[in-house]
């Protein structure tokens, strides 16, 4: 079924191969295993006495060198962080007092469960003595004052990326290593190390630097020799005269590379994922992405004469299958935020040269064809769009959206470009951007971004704002007028500014403890030495090595807080149909409605079940056949049943009042405006900032998942939302607001100041399948992404889905193993989502054309 399917669309099969492998990864139960925690741990209790670079250097070599080595069944690309397939590692350098807590309930957790077998918690627990105030979390929140971590407390932000995990959000060079090897690293370090002027202030640490390269890079060389031995292990017992040809030529690439530079399209495979594997055993670093995979490794392709495509189709299958192997658990809280095993790895195609020429070459079509022989949530695929790229290229990306995985994500080289140089990037570097994490944008492997740097909640700035500065009844802001006092919009405003400009200010201070805590407990030398400058300035990445430095924290909510601002401005101000008192007692109360309201009822819609039982009920016992008559009475018997989402008692005409105003996505300048104004504000109190690796703030609208997490954190909003109810998901309109079509959606979406966000902007788009059906509907398809890029978006994505599906997907999940659909900045199987998640997908807008 699935082959035919794939043939009707264009795609090739996959093969018999990549089945078993990916049906490895389905029926993977994700494992938390131990031996990295212990190895590390080891390192560093031998190694007190030297500095935190040449330590790092020492916790890499021994694991390098220690880490059990596994090839499994059928893989033509090795290199594993785990024995088991789809599981983690633990780091307790970065933060491990979370993960004894959840030594019990990690397996059976509402989001990202692991099973932690009660052998490994024994080992962790021992390793975890050793840790207590020595972690890169201590140290930050060491740093931290009260009022900072108040506010993380009260749901305004959270920093928890790399307040507990390793460094990621970075593209390293990977065509320098597939040119150079590891060797070429180390000798630079070398030369670099005896050109020293040991009369400079700086021999000394530089001195430090250079000499953690070599002790890094020669145990990587070793990792990667431990697979070749491995190989020829297994070669010599293998009775299949295929794999056991296989299993020496691994060996031989493994010999070679990546000690050396790559010579042939399999070599260069090899080669990538040592690297991408070795990165995320140093640091098990978030969203290390492989960024513009067909630039680096196109020149491979061409160059390799005895390769066939199909078998050159295979190997880049089999990479697709291993970032699908990366795994990684978070304390319980944020895994609700990243829900669905998300480990971000990004991987772009298409979009233009550093000079300005269409880029888009054969490996572009066949990272597409991957997605479709693959069909997993890894990698993260997006393409670039430009005004130079080809139609079949867009209409090749259109077929792998009707697939229905919720990637290729398409980007718009058109506003990115300039938003890179307005930050001081040069064109050049501008042009050659990858994506990483969700929807981050930066100079490949010359950036430190720090992107995806916390959590910033402009609805619950909001909520604060209309309360004078007070969550509940501690005075967390500043004091300001509230809600009652305000006798114009610009009294709203003038609020919101002092309250934003003060969650703002504790929010930098949050990024730069964190910052300071990994420059000083965790520089990382094999992956510094692949991010230019770092070799040239003898500084690891953490210590300002790179190019480009900016730390990049996102803020979710902003829908929300432009219609609700939109609400006040229409019916307190303009029309005077509801006073601020009325208003205001209303959210107090939470329009009459229990705390947690359900899913429908947040969205102001009943559930199906309340709603027909209230349709028989009217039906039944009224007299009247006149619709609009009708509709009341099924209101009101609704609201007197309890649970609804019309509103209860005296605040339901408040609530449907509110209810009935004109949403963002639309295509209404007088909504749309105000919701780019709420955007701008926090945006441009971002960026007065530095870090301390001397690089510019930058802010970004995205959400991963915590648009449903930290819904949780904010009292019912002036737009009619309950309180604790999911917000919108970064710059998309609130679910089910969007009434007028995919177009004006976009349009709305497109008025926002994409060029000011420069850490990335996430609008989702969900389609349902007929909408993308036959050739019109891949124009139409094509169409509609040209005209908001030419609006100036920055970012769509798209799930083509229906609504049935997906609850027939929770009545039934293990008939839908395999159902992908498209969260936030990343995919994922539907049906290992936490439920609320999977409710917020359901009530996206469904569009058709």
């Amino acid at each position: 079924m699935l082959q035919k399917m794939m043939i009707e669309k264009g795609f090739t099969t996959p093969t018999d191969r990549v089945i078993r492998l990916k049906n490895q990864i389905l029926n993977a139960r994700p494992h938390v295993e131990s031996e990295r925690a212990v190895l590390a741990t080891e390192a560093y209790k031998t190694t007190e006495g030297l500095p935190a670079i040449l330590r790092r250097a020492k916790v890499a070599e021994k694991i390098f060198n220690e880490l059990p080595i596994t090839i499994r069944d059928d893989e033509l690309v090795v290199g594993s962080i785990t024995k088991n397939p789809r599981s983690t590692e633990i780091c307790p350098e970065f933060s491990f007092d979370w993960v004894e807590k959840e030594f019990d309930t990690m397996a059976t957790r509402m989001a990202d469960p692991f099973e932690i077998p009660k052998e490994t918690a024994a080992e962790l627990h021992e390793a975890f003595k050793y840790w207590p105030g020595k972690t890169t979390s201590d140290l930050a929140t060491s740093y931290m004052s009260k009022k900072t971590k108040d506010c993380m407390a009260n749901g305004v932000f959270t920093v928890g990326n790399y307040f507990f995990g390793g460094v990621g959000h970075v593209c390293v060079d990977y065509g320098k290593i597939l040119a150079i090897g590891f060797r070429g690293v180390i000798a630079d370090a070398v030369k670099k190390l005896d050109e020293l002027d040991q009369m400079d202030p700086s021999y000394i640490k530089k001195q430090q630097f250079y000499n953690a390269i070599i002790i890094t890079y020669n145990a990587a060389i070793n990792f990667a020799h431990r697979y070749a031995d491995k190989a020829e292990e297994l070669a010599r017992t293998e009775s299949n005269p295929t794999r056991k040809q296989e299993l020496q030529q691994i060996a031989q690439n493994c010999r070679r590379v990546p000690e050396n530079g790559a010579s042939t399209f399999w070599e260069a495979c090899q080669t990538m994922w040592f690297v991408q594997c070795m990165l995320q055993i140093e640091s098990s670093g978030h969203s290390i992405s492989p960024g513009r995979f067909d630039q680096y490794m196109d020149p491979y392709l061409q160059a390799d004469t005895s390769i066939s495509r199909e078998f050159a189709q295979e190997l880049v299958d089999c990479i697709w299958i291993k970032l699908n192997d990366v795994n990684k658990t978070r304390d319980e809280v944020s895994a609700q935020a990243f829900a669905g095993y998300a480990v971000f790895q990004n991987l772009c195609v298409g979009g233009q040269t550093a000079d300005g020429l269409d880029a888009t070459n054969d490996v572009s079509y066949m990272c597409m064809e991957a997605v479709a022989h693959v069909r997993l949530p890894a990698p993260s695929f997006s393409i670039r769009v430009w005004q130079g790229t080809p139609d079949e290229f867009l209409y090749r990306a259109a077929e792998v959206v009707r697939l229905g995985l919720g990637v290729p994500a398409v980007y718009n080289d058109e506003v990115i470009i300039p938003a890179l140089q307005n930050r001081g990037v040069a064109l050049a570097d501008a042009r050659d951007y990858g994506i990483v994490g969700c929807v981050e944008p930066q100079a490949i492997h010359k950036t430190e971004g720090w992107h995806d740097a916390a959590f910033f909640n402009v609805a619950k700035v909001l909520e604060i704002t209309l309360n004078g500065g007070k969550v509940g009844d501690t005075q967390l802001g500043p004091v300001t007028g509230g809600m009652t006092s305000w006798t114009s919009l610009d009294d709203f405003y003038d609020a919101f500014q002092t309250q934003m400009a003060f969650f703002v200010k504790h929010l930098v201070e949050a990024d730069n403890c964190v910052d300071y805590a990994h420059a000083e407990r965790a520089p990382l030398p094999f992956l510094s030495a692949m991010v230019d400058d770092c070799m040239g300035s003898g500084k690891s990445v953490q210590e300002g090595g790179a190019i480009y430095n900016f730390t990049g924290p996102q803020a979710f909510g902003v829908a929300d807080t432009g219609d609700s601002v939109y609400a006040m401005k229409k019916f307190v101000f303009d029309e005077k149909t509801l006073n601020m008192a009325d208003l205001k007692a209303a959210l107090d109360a939470n329009f009459g409605l229990a705390a947690g309201a359900s899913t429908a009822a947040a969205n102001g819609e009943p559930t199906e079940e309340q709603v027909y039982a209230a349709v028989r009920q009217v039906l039944v016992n009224s007299s009247s056949t006149d619709m609009s008559t009708l509709k009341d009475e099924v209101y009101r018997t609704l609201a007197a049943n309890g649970g609804n989402g019309a509103g209860e008692g005296k605040y339901e005409s408040i609530r449907r009042m509110l209810d009935s105003a004109p949403c963002f996505g639309n295509d209404i300048d007088d909504v749309d405006l105000i919701a780019r104004k709420c955007a701008q504000i926090y945006c441009k109190e971002v960026e007065k900032y530095t870090n301390p690796r001397g690089g510019q703030f930058q802010a970004g609208i995205y959400p991963v998942s915590a648009n449903v997490l930290f819904g949780k954190d904010v009292a019912a909003l002036p737009d009619g939302r309950p309180a604790k109810a999911p917000l919108a998901d970064g710059v998309s309109p609130r679910q089910g607001k969007d009434v007028k079509g995919p177009t004006a959606a976009a349009n709305s979406v497109a008025k926002l100041d994409h060029f000011i966000a420069s850490n990335g902007t996430l609008y989702n788009q969900k389609f349902l399948p007929s909408a993308l059906a036959g050739d019109g509907g891949l124009k139409n398809f094509a169409s509609l992404v040209r005209s908001y890029f030419d609006h100036k978006g920055m970012h769509v994505q798209f799930n083509v889905i229906d609504r049935q599906t997906l609850l027939d997907a929770q009545k039934d999940p293990e008939a839908h193993r395999d159902l992908v659909v498209r969260v936030a900045g990343y995919s994922a199987q539907f049906v290992v989502l936490a439920k609320e998640v999977q409710d917020d997908i359901i009530s996206r807008t469904e569009q058709t054309f």
